[in-house]
């Protein structure tokens, strides 16, 4: 659906131009790095880009099956013979659909820490605000050697069996991972390497993205 709004915005404008802008709409994962003198003060900005222009994710979700966008992005050093993991960050981007009131629910876990996104009317607007950028907080040690960033994306289904415990945790019944007496990431989460329904016929939808090489505190990255 997003492909086809774009295209139909587009169709005045030259061929040369529309290309560009379909390639832009595929599902994916960016990494943008701070500024030179910011690398050992500031993390990267992170965003993903069509989390739920497929057709698939979205035939699912309004079947009523929440989607899960797991992002992941570590930070390594370059090594002499093999690169050295050095810090990583995971969260959860929840997603679900809601028959009766005909709209999608948007909820964010970080850490142990749940934040409701909103709710809208159409699909376009809650892919927005899933995917809207984050600043990672892994920031680079003001080392003499090279880093890099690696972001990876993978969105799912959840499976039946998780259905439920979705729909407590929105109506903010598991209100003890909100106080902090569970965390709200293992109750969305648990049995999550073990889901029946998977998108695309059992497979898991998978994006990375590396950043440049940089050194913290050089003027350029390459």
């Amino acid at each position: 659906m997003l492909q086809r709004t774009l295209t139909g915005v587009m169709a005045c404008a030259a061929t040369v131009l529309t290309a560009p802008l379909a390639a832009q709409a595929r599902p994916g994962i960016e990494v943008q790095l701070p500024t030179a003198t910011r690398l050992t003060v500031e993390g990267p900005l992170v965003r993903s880009r069509a989390t739920l222009s497929d057709a698939s994710i979205r035939e699912l979700l309004q079947s009523g099956f929440p989607a899960r966008l797991h992002y992941r992005v570590e930070l390594w050093a370059d090594g002499r013979f093999f690169d050295e993991l050095q810090r990583s960050v995971e969260w959860d981007v929840i997603v679900r659909f809601r028959g009766v009131e005909q709209t999608y629910e948007v909820a964010q876990v970080v850490g142990q820490r749940p934040l409701a996104l909103g709710a809208f009317k159409r699909v376009e607007d809650a892919e927005a605000a899933a995917s809207r950028p984050l600043r990672v907080p892994i920031t680079a040690p003001a080392e003499d050697r090279r880093f890099y960033y690696l972001a990876t994306l993978e969105i799912e289904t959840l499976s039946v069996s998780d259905l439920d415990e979705v729909e407590r945790w929105l109506r903010g019944e598991l209100q003890p991972a909100v106080r902090g007496e569970r965390s709200p990431g293992t109750a969305l989460t648990r049995g999550i390497r073990s889901l029946v329904t998977r998108l695309l016929g059992g497979d898991r939808r998978q994006y990375t993205q590396r950043s440049p090489s940089f050194r913290p505190g050089a003027d350029a990255v390459r």
